[in-house]
């Protein structure tokens, strides 16, 4: 009964699952590394990084004209981009894997790409192909390679949208205009597909057509052909493999059995010299922590500068966050979604196997941390990345109720992180909670 649950909530998420021989889902196989990964880096780079504003959406909304905002392609130089640095940044702040804009909705495209003349190469200052050098050294060190790619293309003469407050056509005035879009969409994913055969693609602004319109399953289909390992985010019409909430943790735990926040490090996905309403190193690592408890992902947005530069708030943050996720690696990368927070005021994780839980320390606890409802005994504890062993007590157990009493681990300040401290529970069986309102006579 359970095998079948699973297997109708995965078919409930998008044409997705088959069966393998050993009656695991093919979906549930290919989507390992992404539940496992935890953190991801997204980047987005381009025009929009000149003179520091809204990217795309700055003349969509007409804060500027079109022609100003194409303006900024003298200035996107790239001169100081250098790829194996921000590869190296991605492995310190602990991320598994990146997602890069190779075109946004401005329809600028940073790859030398053969449909249309909006690109790095064509029609930038920079005369380059920067796409290409970056993927290269993802893959080099071992790192998942995701491409975000922008369904609309508002720059597009065939495309039907222009900005907010003018359409060029409808599909249904002149669906051969709309095909001839049609082909150079799916072209440009077609040289993405065959260049750099993605892990991972991250669509985005499907909410201006159908599912029918984008030809969504069809692309699906054009890309699995290439990779049938590769993974299409949500923003597909209902064609891709996990959800997407964007800037907002949410405040229960999805259904979804995969989804992955996406955030900025400060109020803008790209650079914006004006905007320092950064998050801090503690805060990134609270939402984090919270995220992967809740059983998902989180891909932490920079913005490098036009000349390829990352603003050094933006490379601290990187930095402090790596420190902490690689000292806590066991409780991260591979776990699981922990127990409800009824049982412990905090974030926690379990292992795969269930049988070691973490718990995620927020601040000083002034003394110790409290357990309800956990029936398991405990076997050990110890604080992770710092090793010491510690004791705990067991109240209000008694022998004639199923209540499992409330346990209080004691915590010494000398073994506090300096950001969050992280507890490993090493239970004596699969984890098991006492889920009843109280404690209930049974005998006495």
């Amino acid at each position: 009964m359970k095998k079948l649950i699973t297997v109708l909530v995965l078919l409930s998420f998008g044409p997705v699952c088959s069966q393998t021989s050993d009656s695991i889902p093919l979906h549930q196989k290919k989507m390992q590394w992404f539940k496992d990964a935890k953190l991801g880096i997204f980047i987005h780079w381009g025009l929009y990084a000149v003179d520091g504003i809204d990217e795309s959406w700055s003349f969509f909304n007409g804060y500027i004209s079109h022609a100003d905002y194409l303006k900024q392609t003298k200035g996107f130089n790239a001169k100081s981009y250098d790829p194996g640095e921000w590869v190296d940044l991605i492995k310190e702040s602990g991320a598994q894997y990146a997602v890069i804009t190779a075109k946004h909705h401005d329809g600028f495209a940073l790859w030398d790409t053969k449909y249309g003349s909006l690109n790095a190469i064509k029609s930038s200052a920079a005369k380059k192909d920067v796409l290409t050098p970056f993927v290269n050294e993802l893959r080099k060190n071992r790192l998942k390679v995701g491409i975000y790619y922008s369904l609309p293309d508002w720059s597009y003469a065939d495309y039907t949208h222009f900005t907010r407050d003018s359409i060029r056509y409808t599909v249904e005035e002149d669906p051969k205009r709309w095909n001839a879009f049609l082909d150079y969409y799916q072209g440009q994913l077609r040289e993405l597909s065959e260049r750099y055969n993605p892990d991972l693609y991250w669509f985005d602004g499907d909410w201006e057509h159908s599912a029918v319109e984008w030809q969504a399953a069809k692309v699906r289909q054009l890309l699995l052909g290439k990779n049938p390992n590769a993974i299409l985010n949500s923003r597909l019409k209902g064609h891709g493999d996990y959800a997407t909430p964007e800037q907002g943790m949410p405040i229960t735990r999805p259904k979804e059995p995969y989804w992955e926040l996406c955030m900025t490090t400060n109020d803008s996905w790209g650079y914006q010299k004006t905007d320092l309403n950064y998050k801090t190193t503690d805060q990134i690592i609270g939402i984090f922590a919270d995220v992967i408890g809740n059983g998902g992902n989180l891909l932490l947005d920079i913005g490098p500068k036009a000349d390829g530069s990352i603003p050094k708030e933006q490379t601290d943050l990187l930095k402090g966050l790596g420190r902490w996720v690689h000292k806590h690696g066991e409780a991260i990368y591979g776990a699981v979604a922990g127990i409800p927070k009824e049982h412990f005021y905090g974030p926690s994780t379990l292992s795969k196997d269930k049988r070691t839980l973490y718990l995620f320390v927020k601040g000083n606890p002034n003394g110790e941390v409290v357990l309800r409802g956990l029936k398991n005994n405990i076997n050990r504890i110890w604080v992770v990345g710092q090793g010491s062993k510690l004791e705990h007590q067991v109240l209000g157990k008694v022998y004639w109720s199923e209540y499992p009493g409330i346990k209080y681990i004691r915590v010494p300040e000398h073994v506090l992180d300096e950001n969050m401290t992280i507890l490993a529970v090493l239970l004596d069986g699969e984890v098991n909670l006492y889920r009843e309102t109280g404690s209930v006579i049974e005998s006495n």
